[in-house]
């Protein structure tokens, strides 16, 4: 009686099971709670790996990913402007899951403390604060496929006028006048010290371990060139080395410097995103950046960021609008970049 009452108790508990009661006998070799038990913990794990991923991003990333999700939503609006659109939307997929990797990646390395040689910690955190220089340098370069996403032609006629009504004059043609070796080797010079400006003020910032300084600067840097390529890819420009090619008396010669800008010209030059000048852009968010987190360092630089304006039209690269464009595109990104590092989450959270 004991064995039946304990018998009947089982099955009037089985009974009350809902699964049972909802599940036909065929199919209880699998049962669904099982089934649904890994989907849920699946999508736990998914949510958590979201956040984790989040967590190990900043201002600088989000940036970057909504910069990479517009392109390719133009990309894809405007395919038949486009050569290859699949090709670029799979390459601007690829970007952003290699940016998104690096800093989850970085953010467990970080995590595990001492299970991670010191070498292994100082190699991610390295690449992890410095990508963003070769993250430029791709969109920059990509440009040369996107500028005539939206509008096939050059508008280049536009930025002529503007030109001759600002100063009367054509400037490019107009500086040939002073040409001479010397001048062309010094302006040269300082054009070529675009490259410097971000690397040098990161270098200051990151040797002095002042993270939050350092991601704000990357961060104006970051919104300085995305809207300065929004722009480019929107209204294309070639610029006057193209479009007014042949109105120069003779090329500009000099020394060394003059030969690393042709060199450097020759083998990494966008025809197109003229305007606004992105030297200038990246160079007055920098310039910026230094007068926000060092001072001396932005009286440093100013003399040669002053010069290197004033270079990219006497080297025939730019308009004179496409320089006041860039003066205005870096002074937005570090206007709303400062506002966006205000915001929580700015910077990863393990930085």
């Amino acid at each position: 009686m004991k064995g039946r009452s304990i018998d009947n108790k089982y099955h009037s508990n089985e009974a009350a099971l809902p699964w049972h009661a909802r599940v036909p006998a065929a199919e209880r070799a699998i049962p669904a709670s099982l089934s649904d038990s890994s989907w849920y913990t699946l999508a736990l794990a998914s949510q958590r790996a979201w956040e984790l991923t989040l967590d190990a991003c900043g201002a600088f990333e989000w940036i970057a990913i909504f910069y990479l999700a517009v392109s390719s939503i133009l990309i894809a609006s405007f395919a038949e402007n486009v050569a290859h659109p699949l090709r670029l939307i799979a390459l601007q997929a690829i970007v952003a899951i290699i940016v998104l990797s690096l800093c989850r990646f970085e953010a467990r390395i970080c995590a595990m403390n001492s299970s991670a040689s010191p070498p292994v910690q100082k190699f991610w955190h390295f690449w992890r604060h410095w990508y963003p220089h070769l993250f430029f340098l791709f969109c920059f370069e990509e440009l040369a496929h996107l500028v005539h996403v939206i509008t096939p032609g050059w508008q280049d006629a536009k930025l002529i006028a503007a030109d001759l009504w600002l100063t009367g004059v054509h400037p490019t043609v107009w500086l040939e006048q002073f040409a001479t070796p010397a001048r062309n080797e010094f302006m040269q010079f300082a054009y070529i010290t675009y490259f410097t400006y971000l690397l040098v003020v990161g270098s200051v910032l990151y040797y002095r371990k002042d993270w939050r300084a350092y991601w704000s600067v990357m961060t104006y840097s970051a919104l300085a060139y995305a809207i300065g390529y929004l722009i480019a890819i929107s209204f294309p420009i070639e610029s006057p080395w193209f479009s007014m090619a042949g109105s120069w008396h003779a090329e500009l010669s000099g020394g060394p410097f003059t030969s690393l800008i042709n060199f450097i010209e020759h083998y990494g030059r966008v025809r197109g995103a003229a305007f606004p000048s992105e030297h200038v852009a990246g160079s007055v968010a920098a310039l910026w950046g230094a007068w926000r987190h060092r001072r001396w360092l932005f009286w440093t630089m100013l003399p040669l960021v002053l010069c290197m304006c004033v270079s990219t039209v006497y080297g025939r690269y730019h308009y004179v609008v496409d320089v006041f464009g860039g003066m205005i595109t870096g002074t937005l990104g570090y206007v709303i970049g400062k506002w966006l590092m205000r915001k929580p989450r700015a910077i990863a959270q393990h930085i």
